[in-house]
């Protein structure tokens, strides 16, 4: 007797649970659903990716033998959802006797599939996803009785399990963490190696002509697509990285440049968030990258921290807090989103540059989102449910788990510190550090006060004066309070009027 095994367009990979122990007369559905690509504005790309990548992997799964249903966008107008299509499925195959299913990244579309358990006349069985390193019950246990969950020590933990650059019990060259390695700007004269990118396939081509009709006010263009779509193209877009890109990665993983919006990164989490890469076998290589001498312990170091450190940390922290942690607002930021976070037209290079990026490509780098887009969001208050729904909808890897705790938690710091031991703020002297942008924006990132003034500086000074009371005793803030007290009554006067003036004009920066 046939089951249906139900796949989700994040879940492409031959190894996911569901998929592992297939009968011969088992359906496996996947279906293009208008309610999961619209529940927010979807950048175009993403879209394009997840439609694309989908067909292929269908495509593959019925070249090997297997018994495929699958739903294109718009081709059952009475199919919307996710439960729509599994109905629909179960009524076309009455002898269908369980419906199986990968637990799910999203808490909004996991608390629909447990309404099927419910709703549907055969059993729902829910596996869960052996595609991360730490499951979530491994997560709960290590998060058990902590005052602070500090991804640090859940970093090392991961080590230990896995064994990544490990001798025996100690971290390989003696640290556990290089970060203090890798904050190093872009030199002048050199070149970055591009990522590796593929023409568009036939199957592509369509879903790109779909996505312009269907979604034609999404940000983005349908034109310039240009992400692997299947498991094969991915793994060679990775193995790229590694060998042309990582041994400098390193070095630079925070560094900014005017009109390069990649440097040395991968753009591999798109493809790694959707199934198409697996993170032990893209750890395994960049180790072995390692060992061979072809790359430097810290780059290393760097690439597998964000893997089986920042990545397994934020997916356990959201479904342990979750579905309360969505409604965190530590710091009250509820003003509007300015217009240009959409469009891009801003005087202010640095922000320009970033979403310049992120609407031509679905992509910054995390610098870019955490200390540039975030940063901004950070000091003028902005609205905490707005910025969450612009980092889900904007970039081709944005999925809530991994989403929402990187945007409220450590970009704008509105869970009070449950993730981020200090609010991630900054004024304009961190970017020009950490970039070029500076030196071709209109503004004086020196100034802080005046016409010319970066907007960024005496929005930092305001951010701590009007958060004072509830940031005042974080110890890793001190330094910027005391500061801030030393300067004169007519100086603070000065340069919070000149925030109030900013704050009042966001739309016209």
């Amino acid at each position: 007797m046939p089951r249906l095994i139900v796949v989700l367009g994040d879940q492409l990979s031959p190894a996911l649970a569901s998929l592992q122990q297939l009968l011969p007369d088992d359906i496996i559905m996947l279906a293009e659903v208008g309610q999961e690509a619209s529940y927010v504005k979807h950048h175009k790309h993403k879209i394009i990716l997840l439609f694309s990548a989908m067909r292929h992997f269908a495509a593959t799964l019925q070249q090997q033998g297997y018994q495929v249903c699958y739903i294109k966008y718009g081709d059952i107008a009475e199919i919307i959802s996710m439960t729509d299509a599994v109905l629909h499925v179960l009524a076309q195959h009455p002898a269908v006797t369980t419906v199986i299913i990968t637990e799910c990244g999203e808490y909004r579309l996991q608390q629909e599939i447990l309404s099927w358990q419910q709703l549907l006349t055969v059993p729902v069985t829910i596996l869960g996803d052996d595609r991360f390193i730490c499951d979530l019950a491994r997560f709960a246990r290590w998060a058990k009785g902590k005052k602070q969950l500090r991804m640090e020590y859940f970093y090392r933990d991961m080590r230990r399990y896995t064994g990544l650059l490990m001798q025996g019990d100690k971290p390989e060259g003696g640290k556990w963490n290089y970060d203090s390695d890798n904050r190093k700007a872009w030199p002048e004269q050199q070149q970055p190696d591009a990522p590796l990118s593929f023409a568009p396939d036939a199957i592509t081509a369509e879903v790109a002509e779909l996505v312009q009709q269907q979604f034609a006010a999404n940000m983005g263009r349908s034109d310039n697509f240009s992400y692997a779509v299947t498991g094969k193209e991915a793994r060679a877009a990775f193995l790229h990285f590694v060998k042309q890109q990582l041994p400098q990665f390193g070095d630079y993983q925070d560094a900014m440049r005017l009109e390069q919006p990649f440097l040395q990164h991968s753009i591999c989490s798109a493809y790694l968030n959707c199934g198409l890469l697996d993170v032990r076998w893209m750890c395994n290589k960049v180790q072995q990258a390692y060992q061979q001498g072809l790359v430097p312990l810290n780059a290393a170091e760097g690439f597998i921290r964000q893997l089986i450190g920042w990545r397994e940390y934020v997916r356990g922290l959201y479904w342990l807090k979750m579905p309360a942690y969505k409604q965190n607002n530590f710091l009250h930021a509820e003003r509007a989103l300015p217009g240009y976070y959409w469009h891009g037209n801003t005087s202010m290079r640095c922000m320009q540059q970033a979403i310049k990026s992120t609407i031509d490509h679905a992509y910054s780098h995390h610098i870019q989102r955490l200390m540039i887009t975030g940063n901004f969001a950070l000091l003028a208050g902005l609205s905490v449910d707005e910025m969450t729904d612009w980092y889900l909808a904007v970039y081709a890897d944005a999925y809530e788990w991994v989403e929402l705790p990187n945007t409220l938690g450590m970009a704008l710091f509105a869970d009070g510190g449950m993730l981020a031991s200090k609010p991630y703020a900054a004024s304009g002297a961190y970017i020009n550090r950490m970039s070029n942008y500076c030196k071709h924006c209109s503004y004086n990132v020196k100034n802080i006060t005046g016409q010319d003034a970066c907007p960024f500086n005496a929005l930092y000074w305001d951010f701590l004066q009007r958060n004072q009371q509830r940031l005042s005793a974080n110890p890793r803030l001190a330094l910027a309070y005391a500061n801030w007290h030393k300067r004169s009554d007519e100086d603070k006067a000065h340069i919070l009027a000149k925030a109030a003036q900013t704050l009042d004009t966001l739309e016209q920066l």
